[in-house]
C-alpha cells in the first residue's frame, strides 16, 4: 500500500495526451507522463484493502501494491527490482495493456481505481534513465541449448529467462527485427520501437542469439532444430486473420485488405525498412475508410488512416453499444463490458455499433462502397434496416483464428483447434510441452489463443520454468 489515507485525501490523475491537432501530423508517442511527485501522490492512493484483487487481475501477478509502496516512499530502484521480478517487459505492458490490474483494483468499486497502469510505467522509464537495468548474464552455464520459435513478447520473455538460467538460447525471427507484432503490429504513435530495440540489446549482452530474416519450416528446418537443440519453444503467435466475409459478394475486390497486412507496412515506413516488391503497398491517404471490427486492431487502423491522412475513417462494429458504467455488482473485480473510447477514436472516426458488413461494390475492380444491414441484440439481422457506404479502402480487423499452419506446422505434424490452440495441450499449463514429443513447447497465442501481451508474457515466463525443470530437474525461475 502506499498512504493509509491517501485514498481519501488525493484524486485519481491521469497522464494526458498531446493535442489530436499536433498528435496525429507525426508517428511518435503522445501520452504525457505525470511528474515524479505526481506518480507518488498516485501511488499513495493504494489501499490496505485486505485482499489485492489487483494481483489476480493482473496475468503476470504483479506484486502492485509493493511497489505503489516503494513509489510512496521513493525507493524507485527497489520499485523496478520488485516490478521485474514478475514483467521481464513493463514498458511494453505500461503503455500498451487494457490494465486488468485497474478493473480489479478495490477501489474500482468507486470507479477511481489506482493509476497502476501509470506507475508502473512510470517506475520503469525510470528506470532506465537511472541505469538500474543493466544486462544480467548468468554466472555458469548449462551446457544446455534451447531453440525459440519467434520473438514476440513470449518467446522473448521465455528466452531472457532461459538465457538468465544459464541456457544458450538462440531465437529465430522470420522478420528483420525482434519483437514480433510489438514491433510489426502495434503502431509507433502507440509504442516507439526503440524499447524493443533496447530490450533485445540487453538479452544479447545476457546471452541470446537473435537469428532475423529466418523462416523455419522453409529457411531452416523444424525438425533439424529439434535434433540439435535440448528443447524448442514454439512461440510462433496467432496471426492467421478471421475473415467472415470470405463467402460475402464482391471480397475479392482490390482495397478490401486484413488489418494485419495494412499496420506492419506503417511501422515499417516508420523504421525505414523497405517493403518487399512483391507485396502491395496499401496507404488510406485520400481515401474513405471503413474499418471493420471493434476491438484494439481496429483502433490501431483508426489511428494509422488518420495519420496517414484519410478523408473520413468509420468503424464498424456488429456487437451493441456497450453501456457506459457496468453494474459492479455482477462484474467486479473481473473485467467489465463496458463502454470504452480509444485515442484512435477519439481522434475523428465515426464508430457504429449493431451492424453487419453483407456485401462489396465496385466498377474496375475495386471497392466503392459496401453494403450493411443493422442487426438487434441477438445479432440477427433487421429487416429493412439495409444501408450503404462509401468505400475506398475496408480494413478488416475482426481478430485472428489460429497460428499460420503451412509451413512449421505441418512439418511437425502439429493439429490445431480453434483460435490457435494445441490440440491435447489446453489443460496443461505446468509443462507446456507437447504430448508426443520428448522436447517440444508451446507458449503464447499459439497455446492459449489470440490475447493480450501480459498474458503472452506470462506464457513465456511460466514456458521458461517448465523448459529449465524439464531439462535440468529442478528450476529457481519463477512461474
Amino acid at each position: 500500500m502506499g498512504k493509509p489515507t491517501g485514498f481519501l485525501e488525493f484524486e485519481r490523475a491521469e497522464r494526458t495526451y498531446e493535442p489530436v491537432e499536433t498528435r496525429t501530423k507525426h508517428w511518435h508517442e503522445f501520452i504525457k507522463p505525470l511528474s515524479q511527485d505526481e506518480t507518488k501522490t498516485q501511488a499513495a492512493r493504494c489501499m490496505d484493502c485486505g485482499i489485492p484483487y489487483c494481483h489476480t487481475g493482473c496475468p503476470v501477478n504483479n506484486q502492485i501494491p509493493d511497489w505503489n509502496d516503494l513509489v510512496y516512499h521513493e525507493d524507485w530502484e527497489e520499485a523496478s527490482l520488485n516490478l521485474h521480478s514478475t514483467n521481464n517487459f513493463p514498458e511494453v505492458t505500461g503503455r500498451v495493456c487494457p490494465a486488468p490490474c485497474e478493473a480489479a483494483c478495490t477501489l474500482n468499486i468507486d470507479d477511481v481505481p489506482v493509476n497502476i497502469k501509470t506507475i508502473e510505467c512510470a517506475i520503469v522509464d525510470r528506470a532506465w534513465k537511472e541505469g538500474w537495468l543493466p544486462p544480467q548474464p548468468p554466472q555458469h552455464k548449462t551446457g544446455k541449448k534451447i531453440a525459440i520459435i519467434g520473438s514476440g513478447p513470449a518467446g522473448m520473455a521465455a528466452a531472457q529467462q532461459l538465457a538468465r538460467a544459464g541456457h544458450e538460447v538462440h531465437v529465430y525471427e522470420k522478420n528483420a527485427r525482434p519483437g514480433g507484432l510489438m514491433v510489426y503490429g502495434i503502431p509507433d504513435f502507440k509504442m516507439e520501437k526503440d524499447l524493443i530495440a533496447r530490450r533485445a540489446n540487453q538479452m544479447q549482452a545476457e546471452g541470446v542469439t537473435f537469428h532475423c530474416n529466418v523462416t523455419i519450416g522453409s529457411d531452416v528446418s523444424a525438425k533439424d532444430l529439434l535434433k540439435s537443440h535440448d528443447a524448442v519453444l514454439l512461440a510462433i503467435g496467432s496471426e492467421n486473420p478471421s475473415d467472415f466475409f470470405a463467402n460475402a459478394p464482391g471480397r475479392d475486390l482490390d482495397g478490401i485488405h486484413f488489418a494485419m497486412d495494412f499496420l506492419p507496412q506503417q511501422n515499417r515506413r516508420v523504421a525505414g525498412e523497405p517493403i518487399a516488391a512483391d507485396v502491395q503497398e496499401i496507404t488510406a491517404k485520400d481515401k474513405h475508410v471503413i474499418v471493420i471490427g471493434g476491438g484494439d486492431t481496429g483502433s490501431d487502423c483508426i489511428g494509422t488512416s488518420i495519420r496517414q491522412g484519410a478523408k473520413s475513417v468509420t468503424q464498424l462494429e456488429i456487437m451493441p453499444l456497450p453501456p457506459k458504467k457496468e453494474n459492479k455488482a455482477m462484474s467486479w473485480p473481473n473485467w467489465p463490458l463496458k463502454l470504452r473510447v480509444s485515442t484512435s477514436q477519439q481522434e475523428g472516426a465515426k464508430t457504429i455499433y449493431s451492424i453487419s458488413t453483407t456485401e462489396f461494390f465496385g466498377t474496375g475492380g475495386k471497392v466503392e462502397k459496401l453494403r450493411y444491414i443493422k442487426v438487434d441484440e441477438k445479432l440477427q439481422p433487421i429487416a429493412g434496416s439495409e444501408g450503404e457506404l462509401h468505400a475506398d479502402l475496408v480494413l478488416l480487423a475482426m481478430g485472428f483464428s489460429g497460428p499460420i499452419e503451412k509451413g512449421l506446422l505441418q512439418e511437425l505434424g502439429l493439429d490445431t483447434v480453434a483460435r490457435g490452440r494445441f490440440k491435447g495441450l489446453d489443460a496443461d499449463e505446468q509443462s507446456y510441452k507437447l504430448p508426443g514429443e520428448t522436447n517440444l513447447f508451446a507458449a503464447g497465442d499459439v497455446r492459449r489463443g489470440q490475447s493480450l501481451v501480459v498474458w503472452a508474457i506470462r506464457e513465456g515466463r511460466q514456458a521458461a520454468h517448465a523448459i529449465d525443470k524439464h531439462l535440468m530437474g529442478k528450476t529457481i525461475l519463477p512461474r
